[in-house]
């Protein structure tokens, strides 16, 4: 019989570590300058700077932005969709 209680400790400290890489991701800083563009972003995908020709361009900054964000929450719902959600996580705790 499983530990109802040890697997949400479990799962609590998952989380955390999960807080924790986000934290240190939107940290980081990707630079690319080619071809008169510029693109900074973080380590989350979110674009930071975007220049074209040396002219900021925050309109397509904004727009690609959400795209990219749109893209996320659709590669989170499929992730969870395959592995069950919590309930694949801690089995059939609350059953």
């Amino acid at each position: 019989m499983t530990n109802p209680l040890r697997q949400l400790g479990e799962l609590k400290k998952m989380r955390d570590q999960a807080m924790q890489i986000q934290r240190t991701l939107k940290n980081e800083r990707i630079e690319l300058d080619e071809g008169g563009i510029k693109i900074v972003l973080n380590g989350q995908q979110e674009i930071l700077e975007l220049e074209i020709d040396g002219e900021k361009n925050d309109k397509l900054k904004d727009k690609l932005n959400k795209a990219l964000k749109t893209s996320q929450e659709i590669a989170a719902k499929k992730l969870q969709q395959m592995s069950g959600g919590l309930q694949g996580l801690l089995g059939n705790l609350g059953q």
